[in-house]
Order: C-alpha cells, then structure tokens, then sequence
C-alpha cells in the first residue's frame, strides 16, 4: 500500500518553509530587516525558541544574515549572480549595453503579456499606484527620482507577472543598472523631450495593463525599450561627434 505514517511537522520548519516563500516570491528583498525576535514570534505564533532554530536554519542555507547589534537581515542573495570580474567586462564594452537592452525588451514584454493576463486586480493596482507617483514627479524634474520610479513600474509589472525566477532574474538585472554597469538613466531623464516620452511611454504601458491586453502590453513595452535603445545609440553618437569636434578644434587653434 502506499500510505506511510503522518508525522507532525515542527514549529521550526513551518517558520522556515514561510519565510522561504516570502523570499522566493520577492516579498521579503535582499537587505531588508526582519522584525525583533519577539515581535517576529508574536506575529508567527510560535515560541522564541522555535523561532531561533528556524532562523539558525535559514542562516545556515544563506537565506539569512545576522549583522551584530543590528538584526538579521536577508541576505543579498543577488550579489553573487554576476561576478565582479564579469560585471567589470559589461561596464567597458558598449555590446553588451544593447544586449542588456534587447535581453530586457524581451524580458519584459513577456512579463507585461503574462500580468495583463494573470495580475490580480491589487497587482494592477501596485502598478496604477506606481504610475501615478511617476506622473507627479515628471513636474519637478528631479532625474534620481524619476530614474527611481521607473525601476519600480518596471519591477511591479515583473512581480504581477508571478514568475518567481523572473522575477529574482530580474532583479539581478536591474541591480547591475542601478550600479550604471550598463548606462546612466538619469542622463535621459535630464532631457525634457526624452522625458516626455518616457512618461507617455510608461502609460500606454500601464493603459494597457489596467484593460487586461496582453498583446497591447508586450508591444507598449516593446516600443519603450526600443525608443530608450534609440536614445542611447544618439547619445553615444553625440559623444563621439563632440570629442571628433574638440580634435578638429584643437587642431586649428593649433593647441
């Protein structure tokens, strides 16, 4: 027969498996702080004890990270998806720019077909909520924020996908932008009409998604993350242009 005896399941490895799916579905994030011991017992229901082994256990797997003096932590489980020789690579070769970029278009046009398509009515309001907050930022013309903002629209369409190894991917991802291996956001943001643009494209994005279109969705996402490709190609192009001027100058000024 193939039954077996039923075993009652510790305290420890509920709390363990709990916190796993909170890690695992993006909820708790690399750095973030678990709540004090105390609090995070009255809140699970179980004894302190029970809770330390559990935390033992998910330190033990690299889950989790106790910092002296300060808590434990979740571990930056994303540090160790590049290596830094690697990343080094990505920063110094432009290929690997319009890579990244096509690898996201992609990515995320996938991401926004399976959101209009499987996103909860709260996903969609996360990703709503999101927009709104870009739409009154756009006024004051702060380039950190507006960069900000517009890593968060993009992940919140990533995590209303439910795709858990997407999901963490892509966080990685937009990690290695957030550090500029890749290219420096604010730099558009800084541009009034590249600014606009942006901003209009995040809303056929997300007009989109609110009608539940998946086609519609993937391909807004698809004309962002070709303008933003356009954009850099012309800026890298400027550059070029500007530093071929200075030697022409230079050269007839005789400096």
């Amino acid at each position: 027969m193939p039954f077996r005896p039923v075993h009652p399941e510790k305290l420890s490895s509920a709390v363990v498996r709990q916190i796993e799916q909170l890690i695992l579905r993006g909820i708790l994030r690399p750095g973030e702080r678990l709540p004090s011991e105390r609090e995070l017992a009255d809140r699970m229901g179980v004894s302190r004890p029970s809770l330390r082994d559990a935390i033992g256990a998910l330190q033990d797997t690299g889950l989790l990270t106790a910092r002296p003096g300060a808590g434990v932590y979740v571990a930056d489980v994303l540090g160790s998806a590049f290596a830094p020789a690697l990343t080094q690579l990505f920063a110094r070769h432009d290929e690997a720019v319009f890579d990244y970029l096509s690898f996201r278009r992609d990515m995320e046009g996938l991401a926004a077909e399976r959101a209009a398509r499987l996103a909860s009515d709260t996903d969609l309001a996360v990703v709503q909520a999101v927009f709104e907050k870009m739409e009154a930022a756009h006024p004051k013309r702060n380039s950190d924020e507006e960069a900000k903002l517009d890593a968060q629209f993009h992940m919140a369409i990533i995590e209303a996908s439910h795709n858990v190894i997407m999901l963490h991917m892509m966080r990685s991802m937009y990690q290695l932008l957030r550090d500029g291996v890749f290219y420096n956001r604010q730099v558009m943001f800084k541009q009034r009409t590249t600014r606009q643009a942006l901003l209009d494209q995040h809303r056929a994005i997300n007009d989109a998604l609110q009608s539940r279109d998946p086609e519609g969705a993937r391909a807004a996402v698809h004309a962002h993350m070709d303008y933003v490709e356009r954009a850099l190609r012309d800026q890298q192009d400027a550059e070029r242009n500007e530093e071929i001027a200075k030697q022409r100058l230079d050269h007839e000024t005789g400096l």
